[in-house]
This record gives structure tokens, C-alpha cells and sequence, in this order.
């Protein structure tokens, strides 16, 4: 087997090696990183709502207060302005989601649905859990979802949702009084949950591979190219030079001419060392022939 084909070998699998462990540590970084964003997002748009909310609770309803009086106004409730809000987000981004989830909702289009019954029954379970996070397959594709509970926490809520009797009679008018009441101060009664795609970010962070791997590749080859020029000119030429001298002088030629190489590498040292057994050897025939 021939120098260049060993060192070749021996190059190609070293490099594929380094590919597939570069390969692994880069995928799992930029996934992570990924799912980062993702999350990060995520909790982004739920401090919007909250935000939201709490502009409604903190500004709007008071000035609306003596309106309601007179008719129920759904704007005055910050669980309608922060999905009104997202509603709106939704007509330009309709993979992101943003819903109170509650088990006895007044408004009929906060009622949770099944996967979100478990998130609020985990929540009403555990009144320590803060936060649940997964994910799940939906008609736009894998979403990433992070939700919180619904704490009945300020006692104010339950003028609205503890009777039909202690309820507004304009909020009776437009709802009905068969949902939204029987709360009790300090129940988890629903979740705000904050739905977000996970493909956009995973397609970015597989396109960011594909041209990391792709450079990665292209530099190996370009560097396995250049060591394979190198390996010939400075190792396999003067090792094939020397290896047909040696033969020559094997055979009994020793009139040939002698190698010249002035380098003060291995290979100039060995093929000053040939030259000088060549020389050695003339001496030792010219002294049997006299």
C-alpha cells in the first residue's frame, strides 16, 4: 500500500470522526438554542398579555364603571382585551395562540377544550405549580405552549362570578346566567395559555447546520487536497527519488550521479546518509579490484 492511499485513509477517518462529533455538538447547541427562542417568545407574548390585563383592570375599567351601570361592556374586562388583542396578532400571525382557558367561563369562547381541562385540573391540583410547558401537534404544525393558572386572588372577581344574584344585571343580559358563576376566592378556575410555532425557529436552526456542515466539509477537503500536494513534494517525490537511486546502486551501478539535497530535514540527512554508504562502497570495490 502506497504512502499517499495510508495517509489518505488514515485522513478520511480522522475527518469523518471530526464530522460526525462537530456534527452532533453544533445540532444539539443550535436546537437548544432554538428552543430557547421558542420559550423566550413564548413568555414574551404572555408578559403582553399581562400587560394588557392589567392596563384594562388598572385604566379602562375604571372609566367605563359608570357605562356599565347601564349596559355590560366587555371591553372593561381584561380577559376579553388581552384575547382582543391577540385576536388582531392572529389575522397576520395565525400560528400564534393566545387563550384564558377556564372550565365555567362566562364568555362561551373561553371554554377550555380537553387538553386544556388537564392543564387547569394540574393547576387546581397543585396549588403551588406556576407554570406548566410542552408541546403538541396542532393543524399549523408542532407548537410549543406555556400556561399559568387563573387564580381567583383579588375578591373583587367574585361580585361578578360568586352568584347570579350578586352579579350585574347587564352582564345577566348578555351572557345568561347559566356559566361564569360558583367561583370561590383562591380557585384556580382556568389557565392563560400562550401558544407559539416551533418549526420556523428548528427550520433557521437546521438551514444554520446545513451551511456550517457544508463549510466545515469544504475546508476539510481543501485542507485534505493541500496536505496531499505537501506529502508529495516534500515526502513521496524525494523517498521515490532515493528508493530508485538505492536501486541502481544495488545493482551495480555506482557511476550514477549523486543525489544533491541541501534541506536539514529527515529526508536531506537519509539522503546524505545513502550517499555517503554509495561512496563507501565505491572505495571498498576500487580496494578488491587493486
Amino acid at each position: 500500500m502506497k504512502l499517499l492511499l495510508k495517509f489518505n485513509l488514515v485522513f478520511l477517518l480522522i475527518f469523518a470522526i471530526g464530522l460526525a462529533a462537530t456534527g452532533r455538538i453544533s445540532w444539539t447547541l443550535l436546537e437548544r438554542n432554538a428552543r430557547d427562542e421558542i420559550a423566550g417568545s413564548a413568555r414574551l407574548l404572555m408578559d403582553a398579555a399581562l400587560a394588557a390585563r392589567w392596563y384594562t383592570s388598572t385604566q379602562v375599567g375604571p372609566l367605563l364603571e359608570t357605562q356599565m351601570k347601564y349596559t355590560f361592556l366587555p371591553q372593561s374586562v381584561p380577559a376579553y382585551s388581552a384575547t382582543e388583542v391577540f385576536n388582531d396578532l392572529r389575522k397576520k400571525h395565525a400560528e400564534y395562540g393566545y387563550k384564558e382557558a377556564v372550565l365555567n367561563p362566562t364568555n362561551p369562547r373561553n371554554r377550555a377544550v380537553d387538553w386544556e381541562t388537564d392543564l387547569v385540573t394540574q393547576f387546581r391540583s397543585n396549588k403551588d405549580l406556576g407554570e406548566l410547558v410542552g408541546e403538541r401537534d396542532t393543524p399549523n404544525g408542532r407548537s410549543f405552549y406555556i400556561a399559568r393558572p387563573i387564580r381567583i386572588s383579588n375578591a373583587a372577581c367574585l361580585r361578578c362570578h360568586s352568584t347570579v344574584d350578586a352579579a350585574p344585571k347587564t352582564m345577566i343580559e348578555r351572557y345568561g346566567p347559566a356559566n361564569g358563576f360558583g367561583w370561590t376566592l383562591n380557585e384556580a378556575v382556568g389557565a392563560q395559555i400562550i401558544s407559539v410555532p416551533t418549526q420556523v425557529p428548528l427550520d433557521r436552526a437546521e438551514s444554520a447546520f446545513k451551511v456550517f456542515m457544508t463549510s466545515i466539509t469544504v475546508v476539510f477537503v481543501v485542507i485534505g487536497i493541500m496536505l496531499n500536494v505537501m506529502l508529495a513534494l516534500i515526502v513521496v517525490r524525494p523517498i521515490a527519488q532515493l528508493s530508485r537511486f538505492a536501486d541502481r546502486v544495488s545493482l551495480g551501478e555506482l557511476d550514477i550521479p549523486e543525489l544533491k539535497r541541501t534541506s536539514r530535514d529527515e529526508i536531506g540527512a537519509l539522503t546524505r546518509s545513502i550517499g555517503r554508504m554509495r561512496t563507501s562502497l565505491v572505495k571498498a570495490m576500487k580496494m578488491l579490484e587493486s
